[in-house]
């Protein structure tokens, strides 16, 4: 039998050379774990090559992404860029000179083989000039089998229609019984065929973290845990992942991925990166996956969600995804220009976000590598050219078109001045048509000198001098309500849409991507390569595109939809390069499931809680993450599915895993971003000292608590507790966050604040019990935080920490109180006698959080 690797025990990740009292102490407790560390399975970039475990070499599989590689370069979509007019993308055609012009019969005798294999410089590709590695003696082999096999073709498989596959049969009896859904089936053909076995099937403590932490972003309680390891109904499992998405909690996890994407900020970004208030669109986006919108109708909001028949507000507040680019602010560029950078913003989100393609790459030239040439960019481009706005922001007030949420308090309170402003105005016109009756009836003429000169002068005791008094008053009272008027409706929450102009306004290719270098007037299209766009009278428009979009036989967006939702299960989408579904992307590593999950997904009426219901009950889910030596060794990056996925949480789900176990959670849903403490002045050294965000003032009470989705982000700094475990900045479309391990993550977890005052609540809390002492209050905080019991081995090294520290407490009280002061209630409530074993207990739970078990996801 191959040797296993060990279970997971005890481990901490940390490093620290600061004197600081608490570190050393808990590098004192970090050597006492030394024996039981244990590192993590990383997650690898290098894809695992698959295509030896098949039996015969596939082109868009196996060959394709060596010539995109290697050739497209020179002789790919670019026309400008092609050399000697020869396509390796395409058969020969009217435009060019295809790959099939390069080869033979003879396999050994084609042309593409001569020149692959020629030692010759002017001769072999890629040419040296080319900078390009040759081809490896693998990466030959299957070009040669390729060729033997007659060279066949196929159609870039992401442009290609979905096909609607049916699961396969399995003819290995152990197999069928262990594939019980059509996922299963799919992932245990290529086991067969890779002649490999499933691992089996993970504990029922590792499954309800697992899935909780998977469709949530929140532990399980230990009650919950214990519950569903109680349950031994048929449909435990079943109702558990019901539960699960039917929480609140479930769309306010979805929206993490999707804001990512759409790169939402609370911050323009650019120069003074001032504030701006979307945050109606972040909750729309909570509400909607919550509600279960449908993704079709979700996408079509996003995109023209302002051209929809009589739209209603949650459509106005979705089409805010095309205001989500960064602004420059008024004076910094030249209007022109600044117009230029958004639209080019607003195509390359779209095309990210909902086609999986890099279109930014035909902004200058042709599309290197994928059919998008630059005329296909700018007929995009003049979809998002027409916004009914000013290109840059107007400094510090609402970049206008926006949409005001009053609450009902704030309208009837508008509402209410409006009707005593009416009032007053009223009476002033009155007023001052008596004063200028009043002030023609009291003029006194008076005689100046031998010359009959006559003045007219003003009795300063005139009625109308006394009621001009009234006017003023009045007058005075109208500028106050005004005032307060005002002051209310900058209260009011606004976000801001999109608007088109009356008329279209003109779009042109512009030459090499200047905004100054206008060159043919485009129309508004979509690229040839993908199906017709169907327009519905006269000129095409953004609702078009969107319902171009979402058409059945579209061959991308349910494609990408899917991968990306497989992305936030697996940790790796069945297409790792989830953002780059081109010839620069790589291939699927389970095509025909990727397939049958569009399809799927598509005639479920584009159900995005169905498709996550389907891919969490497959038992391929479920699998266990230990697994044999032999099995990581063979395929490291799980590619094949074999075993269960584990990677490190994301940064949020980190954070408010921490927040929720230590008890100091706050669950309030949506409102404005708040600002949790970060260390002084990091704006400061980012921002210009005109900016509405140079000077960064944390908030206070419970709000510093929420979940780090309502965090404010600012684009020039965003929350360094969230980038450093790997956070995008959002000035981007990120559709997969890379993972690194770092000791600046541990250092996070040892001294952020929030996480030390997490400590310090719960070891509060635990020992607020009578019934807990100190060694069970350690086991319970094991089980809250990582969701089992710690080991023998675990709880002698745990104990043996808390008994040192302890002792160190009593010798030093005052150190026992510093700790406690990082969480000001604890001194409040905690006895000055119990101040020690508090802080000893608090410091073992620091390093709890700390452990590879608590933020790796299992």
């Amino acid at each position: 039998m191959p040797a296993r690797l060990p279970k997971q025990t005890l481990s901490c990740s940390s490093c620290a050379t600061t004197p600081n009292l608490r570190i050393l102490l808990f590098a004192f407790f970090v050597l006492a774990c030394l024996p039981t560390l244990l590192a993590s399975e990383t997650q690898q970039s290098a894809s695992q090559d698959v295509a030896a475990t098949r039996a015969t070499v596939r082109f868009n599989q196996d060959v394709r992404p060596i010539l995109a590689d290697r050739c497209f370069h020179c002789h790919g979509p670019d026309e400008a860029g092609r050399r000697a007019d020869l396509r390796l993308d395409k058969p020969n055609d009217s435009d060019a000179v295809g790959w099939d012009s390069v080869v033979s019969d003879n396999w050994d005798e084609s042309e593409l083989w001569l020149r692959i294999v020629s030692d010759n410089p002017d001769e072999q590709m890629p040419p040296p000039e080319s900078h390009k590695e040759r081809l490896t003696p693998a990466e030959r082999q299957v070009v040669a089998e390729w060729l033997q096999a007659g060279a066949p073709f196929e159609q870039f498989w992401s442009f290609a229609p979905v096909q609607a596959y049916s699961p396969p049969s399995l003819n290995s009896p152990e197999l069928s019984r262990w594939a019980n859904s059509p996922i299963d089936r799919f992932v245990a053909s290529q086991f067969a065929e890779s002649g490999i076995s499933p691992t089996e099937q993970a504990s029922r403590r590792t499954i309800v973290r697992r899935l909780s932490l998977d469709l949530t972003g929140i532990p399980p309680t230990m009650q919950e845990i214990d519950a569903f390891v109680g349950d031994q109904s048929p449909t435990a499992y079943r109702d558990l992942v019901d539960r699960l998405l039917s929480s609140k909690r479930y769309g306010e996890h979805m929206a993490k991925y999707w804001l990512d994407l759409v790169r939402f900020a609370d911050t323009n970004g650019i120069h003074h990166d001032h504030f701006r208030e979307l945050t109606p669109y972040r909750d729309w986006v909570i509400r909607s996956f919550n509600d279960n919108l449908p993704f079709d109708e979700f996408a079509v909001a996003q995109i023209a969600g302002d051209l929809l028949p009589e739209p209603t507000q949650d459509q106005l507040i979705g089409s805010g995804f095309n205001r989500l680019h960064l602004v420059i602010d008024r004076g910094t560029a030249l209007p022109e220009e600044s117009h230029t950078r958004n639209v080019v913003d607003r195509v390359t989100a779209v095309g990210t976000a909902f086609m999986g393609l890099t279109v930014g790459c035909a902004v200058c030239h042709d599309h290197k590598y994928d059919p998008i040439s630059q005329r296909d960019f700018y007929q995009l481009y003049a979809f998002f050219n027409n916004i009914d706005a000013a290109p840059e922001t107007p400094g510090r007030g609402i970049h206008e078109p926006a949409l005001r949420l009053p609450t009902s308090e704030q309208t009837a309170a508008i509402k209410e001045f409006d009707s005593k402003l009416a009032q007053l105005r009223s009476l002033i016109k009155a007023e001052k048509a008596r004063l200028a009756a009043e002030q023609s009836d009291n003029q006194v003429v008076v005689t100046a000198g031998e010359k009959g000169e006559t003045e007219d002068k003003e009795n300063p005791e005139s009625a109308a001098n006394v009621k001009s008094e009234v006017l003023k008053e009045y007058e005075a009272k109208l500028k106050s309500l005004t005032a307060q008027k005002r002051n209310v409706e900058k209260g009011v929450l606004t976000t801001l849409i999109m608007k088109e102009r009356p008329e279209p306004r003109p779009a042109y290719i512009l030459t090499r991507g200047a905004y100054d270098q206008p060159g043919e007037q485009v129309q508004r299209g979509t690229p040839a390569f993908l199906p017709p766009l169907n327009s519905r009278a006269g000129t095409p428009d953004r609702l078009d595109l969107a319902r171009w979009l979402i058409a059945p036989e579209h061959p991308l967006m349910a494609r990408v939809t899917v991968n990306r939702l497989w992305q936030q299960i697996f940790g790796v989408g069945l297409v790792r390069t989830s953002e780059d579904f081109g010839a620069q992307g790589e291939v699927p590593s389970h095509p025909e499931l990727l397939d049958y999950l569009a399809t799927e997904f598509v005639a479920s009426g584009w159900d995005v809680k169905e498709m996550m219901r389907r891919i969490v009950l497959s038992r391929t889910y479920r699998q266990s993450s230990v697994a044999a030596a032999e099995a990581y060794e063979r395929d490291p990056s799980n590619r094949l599915l074999a075993r269960g996925s584990r990677y490190r949480l994301d940064a949020e789900v980190i954070r408010d895993q921490c927040l929720f176990t230590s008890g100091l959670l706050n669950e309030t849903m949506y409102g404005r971003s708040v600002k949790p403490p970060q260390p002084p002045n990091l704006w400061k050294n980012v921002s210009m000292v005109s900016s509405s965000t140079y000077e960064f003032k944390a908030d206070t009470g419970e709000d510093i608590y929420r979940r780090s989705l309502y965090t404010f982000w600012k684009r020039a700094l965003p929350p360094p507790q969230m980038t450093i475990f790997d956070a995008p900045t959002r000035e981007a479309c990120i559709s997969r966050r890379e993972r690194t391990n770092t000791p600046l993550q541990a250092l996070v977890l040892m001294n952020e604040q929030l996480n030390f005052e997490a400590a310090v609540h719960l070891a509060t809390l635990l020992l607020a019990d009578q019934a807990h002492d100190a060694e069970s209050a350690i086991d319970i905080a094991m089980q809250r935080i990582t969701g089992r019991p710690q080991t023998p081995a675990e709880g002698k090294v745990l104990s043996g920490a808390y008994r040192r520290l302890l002792a160190h407490y009593r010798e030093s009280p005052e150190a026992a109180t510093q700790v406690l002061a990082a969480h000001p209630p604890a001194t409040e409530v905690v006895p000055e006698e119990r101040r020690p074993v508090v802080a000893a207990l608090s410091l073992v739970i620091n390093g709890i959080y700390n452990l590879d078990i608590t933020k790796t996801r299992q």
